[in-house]
């Protein structure tokens, strides 16, 4: 009876807990925003992605599902966006900072502009500190509350992306990975075989570490990556598999 109990309770982690995702319009974001909500979540999307993020609204449902546009840059709307969770549910439990952008990857250093790279690092890092500033306030007040971010793999490689993009993934919380080239780079560098990183599988994290199963879990980077951060690939000719016998 025990073990059933706890399967029923897995089943809708997040019932009755209000969650704002920020860059919740489109990928990573969206499939968080599909997965809190089919765990029992209410959702926010603050997102700049207007027309995206009201389609994200329609399909969930709007009785599950609001938005607000939110520039992550501008302290103000961060707030704004905080305060329209609390208004609308009547509390925030989880702040996904999800949001950021990556610039062209230009190998050589002198070739990067100073308007890129502070570009990047408004949106990943001052757009994350903005998120943890505001959405911890009404947590503080109620003791108890879940921020998660997003980061890339780039925080652990060096030289995996471009300069501005790895200095702003550096020491966050969550990392996952959200770059379509440097994914398809990872995936096929992974330990793992056969299969290939999705949004669900960061999405799947993300409820993870938003439910009252983590809730012992702070300060942790959980690597989604397929191993490719602790393999070396320079590595594969000096470890080889016996040839299997016919």
């Amino acid at each position: 009876m025990a073990c059933s109990s706890v399967i029923s309770a897995v089943t809708r982690r997040l019932e009755g807990k209000v969650a704002l995702i920020t860059g919740g319009a489109s990928g990573i974001g969206e499939c968080t925003a599909k997965t809190f909500v089919n765990h029992g979540a209410k959702v926010i999307i603050a997102d700049v992605q207007d027309d995206l993020a009201h389609s994200v609204v329609e399909s969930i449902g709007p009785a599950n599902c609001t938005f607000i546009h939110c520039d992550v840059t501008d302290e103000d709307q961060i707030k704004n966006a905080v305060e329209k969770a609390i208004a609308t549910y009547g509390k925030l439990d989880i702040m996904f900072n999800n949001a950021g952008i990556a610039d062209e990857n230009k190998a050589r250093i002198i070739d990067n502009t100073k308007h890129d790279f502070e570009r990047v690092l408004s949106v990943n890092v001052t757009g994350v500190f903005l998120g943890i500033k505001h959405a911890s306030q009404p947590m503080i007040q109620a003791r108890t509350g879940s921020i998660i971010s997003t980061a890339s793999v780039s925080s652990y490689i060096g030289g995996a992306a471009s300069h501005a993009y790895a200095c702003s993934n550096t020491q966050s919380m969550f990392v996952g990975l959200d770059d379509e080239g440097l994914e398809n780079v990872m995936n096929s560098l992974a330990n793992l075989k056969g299969v290939t990183l999705k949004a669900q599988d960061v999405a799947n994290a993300a409820l993870y570490l938003a439910s009252d199963e983590a809730k012992y879990i702070s300060g942790h980077n959980l690597l989604i990556d397929g191993g490719f951060s602790i393999v070396n690939p320079s590595f594969t000719n000096m470890f080889k598999y016996p040839e299997e016998e016919p």
